[in-house]
């Protein structure tokens, strides 16, 4: 599987210590945990997101590699916690760090969930006909994986990039 990561272009796509800063499905000391996006739009979704971006003319300054990266079959488990709480705003973190932390002690090496950035039918590709036209809409996921992963293979799509305009309106605000 082929899933997406945006990283500041002075650093690796993936977080090698227990140094990386908490976020929803880790807390302080416990990483490395790496959130991937299915798709390019949930990844930029999630860094709108992330940095509370609303307004178009701030994507202007925006910088930021986009990485492509593959990590082999997705893992299978899914986090005990209601959807209310999977799509939550920080105040959801504390029970989804608990969760993460449940199923690291159980030895899963990761999670699937619905991302939180991302509105539903909020991704969409492209095709070409007639010139580029949308493809259909799909709700996104993101894939966690706990610690180091000196396997997994990222790609670099673009190395000081920003999202487009239009996905503004499809990400859930914090």
């Amino acid at each position: 599987m082929i899933v997406f990561r945006h990283a500041d272009p002075r650093y690796p796509f993936l977080w090698e210590g227990a140094d990386q800063p908490p976020g929803r499905w880790h807390g302080e000391g416990d990483g490395p945990v790496h959130a991937f996006a299915d798709t390019p739009d949930g990844a930029w979704a999630e860094f709108l997101r992330h940095e509370e971006i609303v307004d178009p003319e701030d994507l202007a300054t925006v910088r930021r590699s986009m990485w492509a990266v593959e990590i082999g079959p997705p893992p299978r488990r899914r986090p005990a916690l209601r959807r209310r709480t999977l799509l939550g705003k920080t105040s959801s973190y504390a029970a989804c760090r608990a969760e993460a932390r449940r199923l690291r002690r159980l030895g899963c090496r990761g999670l699937v969930a619905p991302s939180a950035a991302l509105r539903p039918g909020g991704a969409h590709g492209y095709r070409v006909k007639h010139g580029l036209r949308e493809g259909p809409r799909r709700d996104g996921f993101v894939v966690v994986l706990f610690g180091q992963r000196t396997e997994l293979v990222g790609w670099m799509a673009a190395s000081e990039g920003r999202p487009a305009e239009g996905l503004l309106p499809h990400v859930r605000r914090l």
